[in-house]
């Protein structure tokens, strides 16, 4: 065993062994250089050992040649492809693609929330270190563009980065349902994600339908721009925690406890009792508010901007485990979207299955690491925490090296730009005091975690290509 420092520890296959690590889900032995980091998640109370793969573990990658002969997109061989002036998805040998605007092979890699900080401090700070908004944005370009970022996630501002000299592929989120829950249905603001009553996505609300309607005709002022990727529709909403017993559970004057009730009685008939739901009732109601939610916000979207993909709602959490979730939203997609928590490698299988049942790409909207040398609390929020920025950026090797290995994963974005604020007590719960950022709350690049992110990214196509030869893994 080698030493390197006291947090960042060079194992041998045997010492792996030894610890009883299985690393990484695959079914070949762990390669030599394997790197152990120390790590807690969010619902873990101690450190634990993690097996991790950086670039310069696997034989032969860390020599590959950066990408080149990319388009302004940052897609690779312009026009092999049709072109059609926007981004589509395509399956090709087995793999799936983005096609950019010009008909190359695209992979969205990106940072969300790519925005000014809100606070009065951080206001000052902007001011002062860039001299205006459009600076920043010239400058927060220029920094993704430098380390190998060709786009942006959700909630970025887009307004103040689409004028910059260089240029970087977005997306837009419209938070449909949570709006309407808001300001209809009863709903607040949670940890992370809208609290809705009790815990039912209101799609049987009348004024649900005519309210998307309404709100989706903003999106056409988008429809003509070929360096947006598509539109989020919703952010991690609670399809699988509003079982069909919550909604039973709805006061009575409620739409989805009329709807739930007329449900049942229909597959039952009219003395159906709530306490008689088995997991095929629940399975079949959650593929049906699925399928009523999708098919709504959909036909808005494709009505209003045709053009621009659909990119789904976020799934997070339990969603991942669920199959009805992606067959019933599968129709209408373009692209299956996760936000990826609590797992350090994530495993080709899992994967699979959402493009299995979905019958579509998958692009992975959040994941993220703390680092404990940032000198914030690091008391919110759902990414795990490690030692150092040196580990938050092996982590991130690990977690996108494995997910270039899926030839179902066309995109990631890391969350977020800029670590939260201190805590003023009314921003969400899930962001405050933690060290999200690739940036601090001065807007001080983290520079050991982007000197490990950029050879990754300024590597995708060939990595992709890498993998791909050697059937996946190894």
């Amino acid at each position: 065993m080698k030493t390197t420092n006291r947090r960042f520890l060079i194992f041998s296959v045997a010492t792996i062994s030894s610890l009883g690590i299985h690393a990484f889900g695959e079914p070949s032995p762990t390669p030599q250089g394997a790197v152990i980091v120390e790590a807690v998640g969010e619902k873990e109370t101690q450190w634990k050992p993690r097996p991790t793969r950086p670039l310069d573990s696997w034989p032969g990658a860390s020599q590959l040649a950066t990408d080149s002969g990319l388009n302004k997109f940052g897609g690779r061989f312009s026009g092999k492809h049709q072109a059609t002036g926007f981004f589509r998805v395509e399956k090709i040998g087995g793999r799936w693609w983005l096609i950019d605007p010009e008909g190359g092979e695209f992979f969205h890699c990106a940072v969300a929330g790519v925005r000014p900080l809100a606070g009065s401090r951080a206001q000052g700070v902007l001011l002062k270190k860039f001299g205006s908004d459009k600076a920043w944005g010239d400058s927060t370009a220029a920094l993704l563009k430098k380390y190998g970022f060709v786009g942006t996630g959700a909630w970025s501002a887009d307004a103040l980065l689409a004028p910059a000299p260089v240029r970087l592929v977005y997306t837009k989120i419209w938070n449909f349902i949570a709006k309407f829950g808001v300001k209809h249905a009863g709903a607040r603001m949670g940890t992370g994600h809208t609290n809705f009553l009790n815990k039912c996505v209101p799609v049987f609300d009348p004024e649900f339908e005519k309210f998307v309607e309404e709100e989706a005709k903003q999106l056409a002022a988008f429809r003509d721009d070929p360096w947006l990727l598509g539109h989020f529709s919703d952010n991690e909403l609670t399809f699988v925690r509003g079982t069909l017993k919550n909604y039973l559970e709805l006061p009575e004057d409620n739409s989805g406890y009329i709807a739930s009730w007329a449900w049942l009685r229909e597959r039952y008939g009219a003395e159906a009792k709530a306490g008689q739901v088995n997991a095929k009732d629940e399975a079949d109601f959650l593929t049906l508010v699925v399928d009523r939610y999708y098919r709504i916000v959909s036909a808005a979207i494709r009505r209003n901007d045709p053009n621009h993909l659909f990119l789904g709602s976020r799934f997070y959490g339990p969603d991942r485990r669920t199959a009805e979730i992606f067959r019933a939203s599968g129709p209408y997609l373009d692209v299956v979207s996760m936000n990826w928590y609590n797992t350090w490698t994530p495993l080709p299988e899992t994967i699979e299955m959402w493009a299995k049942e979905s019958g579509r790409p998958v692009i992975i909207t959040e994941f993220y690491a703390k680092g404990e040398d940032s000198g914030l609390a690091n008391t919110s929020g759902a990414g795990f925490l490690v030692r150092t920025q040196k580990d938050r950026g092996l982590f991130y090797e690990n977690f996108t090296i494995a997910l270039l290995q899926s030839k179902n994963c066309v995109g990631w974005h890391w969350f977020r730009y800029a670590d939260n604020e201190p805590s003023t007590g009314l921003e969400d719960a899930s962001n405050r005091d933690a060290n999200k950022g690739i940036v601090n709350a001065d807007y001080e690049p983290y520079n050991e975690l982007l000197d490990r992110m950029k050879p990754v990214n300024e590597r995708v196509y060939s990595l992709i290509d890498y993998f791909d030869k050697r059937g996946g893994e190894n």
